[in-house]
């Protein structure tokens, strides 16, 4: 069956870039594309050297946001930057590699090689908005400073460049105190446990519903998506989803499928993981159930890790001692 766009008079556009990341400037490119063409082809090159968000998560934004353009994954892309003979032949000959034959009517983008790209793929010249007057951002601005820039950014997509930093452990192993004293030193946003404050106002003889439980974890998840919208660089986080699943087998016996798939997602969410170790006093207040409990608790939260192969650093030590440590891993000490 041939594809849609080899259908006579339909107009093909091509665009492509790093989008690392993608911002606002991107978007109306994109955007002026679709309006002039009955196909787009959104061409994203790979770039470990440049942004540490991998080629298929870049790919998801544009997917997520505009599900009409086809996204091609360009992982191997010449790197080199320039309007040398060279330079512009590697170029070409990967873009007709990644086409495979797809004919191109319409080559969008802001860039000079708009001129020699269009040429070699005897497509019309479409330049949009090269003296950045209308959207004045670039992805180097925005990687220099993400904090600073991400109102050129959409949330999505910002989300993605804030780091999630989750503290696990049992109850009454400094996570809360630790997740706040980060967020100090790094002048950024924490979370704080959702389940405890949900607990509070709802339980009944110290017990939730399976229901319940899964509202927590939504809940949770809901507040540190808000979060991360004014968090500079980290956010870090007291807890997740794979606690409140805990719980639910302490209380129930099971959880939920919907908060099994809370769980899975949370083994996935996170940049970086620490377990705070019980080797601080245990503070015993009237919603813990006892440093019996904890250890037992603190044991079943390692080889949950250990059973889902998440990486993790074992915390001990006081607070400055665990400050430290976590310092250290997040600055590559």
């Amino acid at each position: 069956m041939r594809r849609p766009e080899f259908e006579a008079g339909r107009k093909v556009g091509l665009t492509l870039g790093k989008f690392a990341p993608l911002h606002k400037g991107h978007q109306y490119l994109i955007e002026q594309a679709l309006e002039q063409v009955d196909h787009l082809l959104v061409m994203i090159y790979g770039c470990p050297e440049v942004i540490d968000v991998p080629l298929e998560r870049r790919a998801s934004w544009i997917k997520t946001l505009y599900p009409q353009a086809e996204v091609i994954l360009a992982p191997d892309g010449p790197q080199e930057v320039g309007d040398t003979p060279e330079i512009c032949r590697k170029q070409e000959e990967y873009i007709g590699q990644c086409l495979a034959g797809r004919r191109v009517t319409h080559f969008f983008c802001s860039e000079f090689y708009g001129d020699h790209v269009s040429r070699y793929l005897n497509a019309q010249d479409c330049r949009v908005d090269e003296a950045r007057k209308i959207v004045p951002i670039s992805a180097t601005q925005v990687r220099k400073n993400p904090f600073a820039a991400r109102d050129w950014l959409h949330p999505l997509v910002y989300r993605d460049l804030v780091k999630k930093v989750v503290f696990l452990g049992a109850p009454s192993t400094g996570k809360t105190t630790l997740a706040e004293a980060m967020a100090a030193r790094f002048n950024t946003q924490w979370m704080p446990e959702y389940g405890r404050e949900y607990w509070e106002g709802n339980q009944v003889e110290r017990r939730l519903t399976p229901e319940q439980l899964v509202e927590i974890a939504e809940g949770h998840l809901q507040r540190e998506d808000n979060l991360l919208l004014d968090s500079d660089s980290y956010l870090f986080v007291d807890t997740n989803a794979l606690t409140t699943r805990h719980f639910a087998h302490y209380y129930h016996g099971f959880a939920l499928p919907e908060l099994d798939r809370l769980a899975d997602a949370a083994a996935q969410r996170y940049d970086r993981v620490f377990l705070c170790a019980d080797d601080i006093p245990y503070e015993d207040t009237w919603d813990r159930s006892g440093e019996v409990n904890r250890a037992d608790f603190q044991q079943e939260i390692i080889v949950e890790l250990e059973r889902r192969n998440i990486e993790y650093v074992l915390l001990r030590g006081d607070v400055e001692a665990r400050i430290r440590q976590v310092k250290n891993v997040l600055e590559g000490g």
